[in-house]
């Protein structure tokens, strides 16, 4: 008697959207803009889906987070100031109302009426003593005049200068301990079901004495807490989305070199000389030693536009873990296109 086959386990891909996926430089950020932008991201991610990946998408929300702090903070004399994890959670509902909403509507003109998708709202536990707190260094929601800073600071808020861009308001934002929904998440995924998480790095919470969960005013960082949450679910592939479509050395110098393959050993070498900046490839950089560390296969970046070809090994960075050096000699990575223009944004 023949033996029945058995059904080919489908690979389970973390998908982290970059920051500005709904509200792209430049856009106001309306809801109209934010939809045609969710339509085009979830142009990319079906594909996926069509190459029989199970999926988890989680997401930035630095200016939605951003421009529902400034409407609480105007509007304070009129209603309840919200506190930082409520704004979060909104911005969890809100954009994953859109991205959802977007995959359904795909789904429906490919006529893949079999696909069903749910947004979550994802907790991520911190340490309330984490030094964070003392330091806020997250920055969040859109750049302002000095003038509409001067105002802001007034009320309390936490500003920063970025040359060449304006003011910006920080939070705090300290590491992630566990996603508290991680379980659900990996059950619903590993079922078919398409799940967008912990947007923005998840709704910060700490341990009270008695054992409860609270929310507190952070922001986690949403490649360490994606890096996170793909560790713990146990991901076969994490990727991270960005404005580039490779990791450079060198970066927004005439010498730059983009870089197709490199292992965790080669990745912290890179940090060490300085490579990454802080706020932009650096966090990404770190978040994917943070997942390959604790027991991650494989670690691509890139541009939405390259997902495909990416998936194909035929675009993007690959970075593998440490154990794979053997394959891929240490000091010895395939360098591809150098970086025409110094001054398109990591």
């Amino acid at each position: 008697m023949a033996k029945a086959k058995r059904k080919k386990k489908k690979p389970l891909a973390l998908v982290a959207l970059g920051g500005n996926v709904l509200i792209q430089l430049g856009q106001r950020g309306t809801i109209g803009e934010q939809e045609l932008n969710a339509l085009e991201i979830v142009q990319r991610l079906v594909t996926m889906v069509k190459l029989n990946y199970n999926l988890v998408i989680t997401h930035g929300n630095g200016p939605q987070v951003g421009n529902m702090l400034i409407r609480t903070e105007a509007a304070r004399k009129t209603v309840p100031v919200q506190p930082l994890d409520i704004c979060v959670a909104w911005t969890q509902g809100s954009m994953g109302y859109l991205l959802q909403n977007a995959l359904l509507n795909e789904f429906w003109k490919q006529e893949m009426h079999d696909k069903r998708v749910l947004t979550m709202i994802t907790e991520v536990l911190v340490d309330r003593k984490d030094p964070a707190f003392k330091k806020p260094t997250k920055p969040v929601g859109p750049f302002v005049t000095k003038a509409r800073a001067n105002e802001l600071m007034k009320t309390g808020i936490k500003m920063v200068e970025v040359a060449g861009r304006g003011w910006r308001r920080v939070v705090p934002s300290p590491k992630p301990q566990r996603v508290i929904q991680r379980r659900t998440i990996r059950e619903l995924a590993l079922s078919g079901k398409i799940i967008i998480a912990a947007g923005g790095g998840g709704i910060s919470v700490y341990t009270k004495p008695n054992g409860e969960w609270e929310g507190i005013d952070a922001v986690i960082d949403k490649d360490l807490a994606s890096a996170w949450l793909a560790k713990e679910i146990g991901a076969d592939v994490f990727i991270i989305l960005t404005d580039v479509g490779q990791v450079y050395l060198n970066y927004d110098k005439p010498s730059a070199y983009g870089v197709e393959r490199m292992t965790t050993h080669e990745a912290k070498k890179y940090i060490r000389e300085g490579h990454f900046a802080p706020g932009s490839m650096l966090p990404k950089i770190q978040a994917t030693i943070n997942y390959l560390s604790g027991g991650g296969k494989r670690v691509i970046i890139t541009r939405a536009g390259l997902l495909e070809a990416a998936l194909e090994g035929r675009a993007g960075t690959h970075i593998v873990p440490r154990k794979e050096d053997k394959k891929w000699p240490t000091g010895t990575i395939r360098i591809s296109s150098r970086l025409k223009s110094s001054k398109r944004k990591k």
